[in-house]
């Protein structure tokens, strides 16, 4: 497991020679926000203007193309190395206030490894003497070692998704059923197009979703999330700018709220003066599948 210092961010994991993650050499720079941490917000706010306690906010619009402000504010800051030993890294960053963004968040990443692989902890305290908008979500690629995920299968356990407009806004909500966007039940992705947000997951006994890739009837890797993701966005790479590296990996993105939830209110969350949020999401590299 390589952890940078830009951004805190999983640039690649491997076990036993698999790459579990479509990530990036130690040469390149990081494309399609791959292995990075997003904080204060996931996924896309609508021309990055929101409103707070009556006052409108304006950030800088990092997704021009879209007129949209996209995952947050640190994920290429210079965070701090912590602490360290052979299982577990952990960083911290002070995300002082800025355009569009007037709170102090004392931020902490956490990546822990052990016999059932990797798990990732963030932890997020408000030091501003007001309340702010937070959340927050990761944006790891899954890979399974094929050329493209075409051939992969796929499990969501969501029942619901959230259709977007050409900005990538959530626009409603639908149920799955009869959709191509339905994984309940594994199926190959083959060329399916998926961008969007899932909700109404269904979790296991141990409180966890989980979203598997497998390679025919080779080995599965899970990526499974804490109670405190609510949505998991799943994103094909059909629209990144770097043609090589569209649909190399799948994009399976933890997050607390939903896209443009600083408009939308629908999970954010109200961190107070003082305040810690703590939120846990992790990588089961593989077991043999018919096992997992």
């Amino acid at each position: 497991m390589v952890i940078t210092e830009v951004g805190a961010g999983l640039r690649s994991y491997t076990v036993d020679g698999r790459r579990i993650l479509d990530g990036y050499g130690p040469e390149e720079a990081c494309t399609g926000a791959r292995g990075h941490s997003m904080i204060p917000w996931p996924n896309r706010i609508r021309g990055g203007r929101y409103t707070w306690a009556g006052k409108g906010l304006q950030l800088d619009l990092s997704e021009p193309e879209k007129l949209g402000a996209i995952h947050g504010l640190t994920r290429w800051a210079p965070w701090r190395y912590l602490e360290g030993a052979p299982n577990l890294a952990a960083f911290g960053y002070v995300l002082h206030a800025c355009p569009g963004w007037d709170w102090v968040l004392d931020c902490h990443l956490e990546y822990t490894l052990d016999a059932e692989g990797l798990t990732v902890r963030t932890t997020v305290t408000n030091r501003s003497g007001t309340a702010c908008p937070y959340a927050t979500g990761a944006h790891p690629y899954l890979s399974v070692g094929t050329p493209t995920i075409d051939t992969a299968h796929c499990q969501v356990p969501g029942a619901v998704y959230l259709p977007v407009d050409d900005a990538g806004i959530p626009t409603g909500r639908r149920p799955v059923d009869g959709s191509l966007y339905d994984l309940r039940k594994r199926q190959p992705l083959g060329d399916r197009h998926i961008d969007v947000a899932y909700t109404q997951l269904r979790r296991d006994a141990d409180g966890r979703a989980r979203v598997r890739l497998v390679r025919g009837e080779g080995r599965a890797v899970t990526l499974w999330v804490g109670d405190a993701y609510p949505y998991i966005e799943v994103f094909t790479g059909d629209t990144l700018p770097e043609a090589d590296r569209r649909r190399t990996g799948l994009g399976v993105e933890p997050m607390t709220c939903a896209p443009d939830a600083f408009n939308s209110g629908e999970g954010l969350i109200t961190l107070e003066p003082g305040q810690t949020h703590q939120a846990r999401w992790g990588i089961d590299p593989g077991v043999k599948e018919g096992t997992a």
